[in-house]
């Protein structure tokens, strides 16, 4: 059997290093106890052998006991006799196993005897502190009481409750709560002694990272000062500052490195600054009348600077650790556990140049829909954790929202990596309930320089060029696809929704009405929507609706549009009798199913008949929507608001659409109407359309009659309902009260 593999193994067995230890540590501990002569007797001013026995107690469990038993043996036996030496024991061994297992108890699992950890600091100063100095002094008055210390009578006095017994306990608090934590230290470090590099590095993480190499070095040459000041002996020619007056300056300077540098650096520092400071007590507290006050009063300074040096370091040090925690949550997504915005805006402004990818799969989107958000996050985790094995050390995906993915790369060679990460990207496989999902990555990139201004909109020029990544399957650079087109672009969609949004707040949109008459003579009116510029002209829905959509706006548009209209018709009821408007509405709109309940609202808080509604949809995109979209038409319809399907004739599909749809108006695009007259194609088109409607038992409009051939063409149709400049103009929605203008349905 091999010897250090054996001794390894074996080493906290009670014949090990519980029994060497404290057979050969307890003599060199006890040269740190400090005592002096008080009168008729001795008081003790520091106290290390109950705190060096309760931290083996605390690191070795019940196999401390042998050892302990046997160094307080050769301690005591060869000065006291053996009845003392076994009252000596006894008196160690009851507080010893008596604190020891209430700590055991009520800090389960916990031995650790640092004070770091706030939540077990109560804990520790009274299992490790108070409780073993109160019972080993009330023992020790007690055996003194009853005569069995006779060598040591004038440790106790004749009055247990003297200043002498004052002293002694304030020494056997100090000693607790200073000794514990360093004799454990030195425990742990003989039995493992590589533990001094986690030790160390354990400090320097304690350790504030604003401190400063000229800051260090003030502090270290203050406390050396005042230390040197504290320790000149005393003569009659002595200043104040040679005086405990010195003492009292520890405490801020102290209190200063605490805040800086944490608990486990200072409390290394404290305890060494402490026994020198009390084991030369002499030299700052004369020996003169009232010498026994000043003593108890420079006993209890060092319990107290000790409690608050050691509480005020452990709540910096756990500060600074609630700080460092919350910045790194701050830059990790909460849901998806992955770097997020925050931290790769941190990263590209640490490395001077970067190559920056964006990875886009739009079909998450979809995914997620039907199989939930879990899907999502587990497929970016999986994903992410796919890549990193291909980068290096300093580089990282970051997780974006939506169904996006960054990652950063060095710029060495990152030409062939992006081909690369590409083409290991493809390799990636997807498995959710046992189905194999590949979901298409599209991949953009580009060279970018620290700093990185507005990243924000770099990401949305990337965003762009992802898409086109997916048409052409192949990895595509920014700055070879128009950049600055790009930019521009973006900038004026972000300005524009900028306005809309300022539009909205501030009721600025003007709403203007052209009319659409019946061949019969019946007439209403479409309501068109406009938008002043920032120079005052209004600006067509063309410019701004768009980006409403893209932006999520345009439900909120469709919204004031109809409340505007329907105040319009409550105010100018009396003038107006039974006008009609048809307003426009958004996909969006469209496909929301609470839409009907809203119109519900607003026609009964306006007191508006339903009848006097036609809504407008546009039939490419509404119907693409399919069942929501149905359903919310038909609800209107019940309600009563008529439904007319804008600018058929050009979305994919018409016809086919147009069965499943139920619809009461059928609006022919202005694009067949215009060329009506001049191409025999067109005009088919327009009769085969009309011939469609009669047979769904639809009222047709046409649009862009502009001339009277082409109103003459139309009529010869059948067209129920014409719309151009022949018949009106768009004027604005208040023209219409006060030409008192009074349309009848037919």
């Amino acid at each position: 059997m091999k010897i250090i593999p054996f001794l390894n193994h074996n080493k906290d067995r009670w014949w090990a290093l519980p029994l060497i230890l404290p057979v050969v540590l307890l003599p060199a501990i006890s040269v740190a106890n400090t005592f002096t002569q008080m009168g008729d007797g001795i008081v003790a001013l520091y106290y290390l052998p109950l705190s060096f026995l309760l931290s083996l107690m605390m690191f070795f469990g019940l196999e401390a006991l042998p050892g302990i038993v046997l160094s307080l043996l050769f301690r005591y036996y060869a000065s006291v006799g053996l009845f003392e030496t076994v009252a000596s024991i006894f008196h160690f061994i009851v507080p010893l196993v008596l604190c020891w297992g209430g700590y055991r108890v009520f800090a389960p699992g916990r031995n650790m005897t640092a004070y770091g950890d706030v939540r077990l600091m109560a804990q520790r100063l009274f299992w490790q502190v108070f409780c073993p100095a109160t019972l080993f002094l009330l023992l020790f008055q007690f055996a003194a009481y009853l005569g069995i210390y006779e060598s040591r009578q004038s440790l106790a006095g004749l009055n247990p409750l003297n200043i002498c017994t004052l002293i002694n306990y304030q020494a056997l608090l100090v000693s607790g709560l200073t000794g514990v934590p360093l004799s454990y230290l030195l425990i742990r470090l003989i039995r493992h002694p590589r533990y001094i590099r986690g030790f160390i590095s354990q400090i320097r993480l304690q350790i504030d990272k604003k401190v400063t190499v000229i800051e260090s070095l003030l502090w270290v040459t203050v406390m050396g000062g005042l230390l040197s000041l504290l320790l000149i002996p005393m003569n009659e020619n002595s200043s104040i500052f040679s005086t405990n007056y010195t003492l009292s300056l520890l405490m801020p300077v102290m209190l200063w490195g605490a805040m800086r540098c944490g608990y486990k650096l200072m409390s290394i520092i404290w305890t060494p600054v402490l026994l020198v400071s009390i084991h030369y007590f002499y030299r700052y507290i004369p020996l003169q009348q009232g010498y026994d006050i000043q003593l108890a009063i420079t006993s209890s300074s060092y319990l107290v600077f000790s409690f608050v040096v050691i509480y005020m370091s452990m709540l910096a040090t756990r500060q600074r650790a609630i700080n460092m925690r919350s910045r790194r949550l701050a830059l990790l997504d909460p849901v998806v556990h992955m770097p997020n915005l925050r931290a790769l805006s941190r990263d590209l402004a640490k490395s001077p140049w970067s190559a920056l990818c964006l990875l886009r799969i739009p079909e998450l989107e979809v995914l997620g829909r039907n199989y939930g958000v879990m899907l999502r996050i587990q497929y970016k985790q999986q994903l992410a954790q796919w890549i990193n094995g291909t980068l290096q050390p300093n580089e990282r995906v970051y997780h974006l929202t939506g169904y996006d993915l960054a990652v950063r790369l060095n710029v060495e060679s990152h030409q062939q990596r992006i081909d690369a990460l590409d083409a290991h990207i493809k390799e990636f496989r997807f498995i959710w309930d046992g189905i194999p999902l590949q979901p298409q990555v599209g991949v953009s990139y580009c060279y970018v320089r620290s700093p990185v201004n507005h990243l924000h909109l770099m990401l949305g020029e990337l965003s762009v060029i992802a898409d086109l990544s997916l048409s052409t399957n192949h990895p595509e650079n920014l700055q070879q696809r128009g950049v600055t087109h790009l930019q521009r672009t973006l900038k004026d969609k972000v300005a524009m929704m900028g306005r809309l949004q300022s539009a909205l707040d501030r009721n600025a949109f003007t709403l203007m009405v052209q009319p659409v008459r019946g061949l019969r003579g019946d007439c209403y009116h479409e309501v068109l929507l406009r938008m002043p510029d920032t120079d005052g002209t209004l600006l067509s829905p063309d410019r701004f609706l768009p980006v409403a959509q893209e932006f999520g706006l345009s439900s909120r548009v469709d919204l004031w549009v109809l409340e505007r209209t329907l105040r319009f018709l409550a105010e100018h009821r009396d003038r107006l009798p039974g006008q009609r408007f048809a307003i426009n509405l958004a996909p969006p709109t469209v496909c929301r199913a609470q839409f009907p309940l809203e119109v519900s609202r607003l026609l009964a808080k306006y007191g508006v008949e339903a009848w006097q509604l036609i809504f407008e949809v546009t039939e490419c995109s509404s119907f693409g929507s399919a069942e929501q979209a149905i359903q919310t038409l038909r609800q209107l319809q019940k309600m009563g608001v008529r439904i007319a399907i804008d600018d058929f004739g050009t979305g994919y599909a018409s016809y086919a659409r147009l069965k499943s749809v139920d619809a009461d108006i059928l609006k022919i695009d202005g694009s067949f109407i215009r060329n009506i007259v001049s191409n025999s194609l067109d005009y088919q088109i327009v009769a085969s359309i009309c011939h469609l409607a009669r047979m769904k038992k639809m009222l047709v409009v046409a649009e862009y009659v502009e001339t009277e051939e082409i109103h003459s063409a139309v009529h010869a149709l059948g067209i129920d309902y014409v719309q151009g400049y022949l018949i009106g103009k768009p004027v604005a929605l208040e023209s219409l009260s006060q030409a008192g203008a009074s349309q009848v349905d037919a």
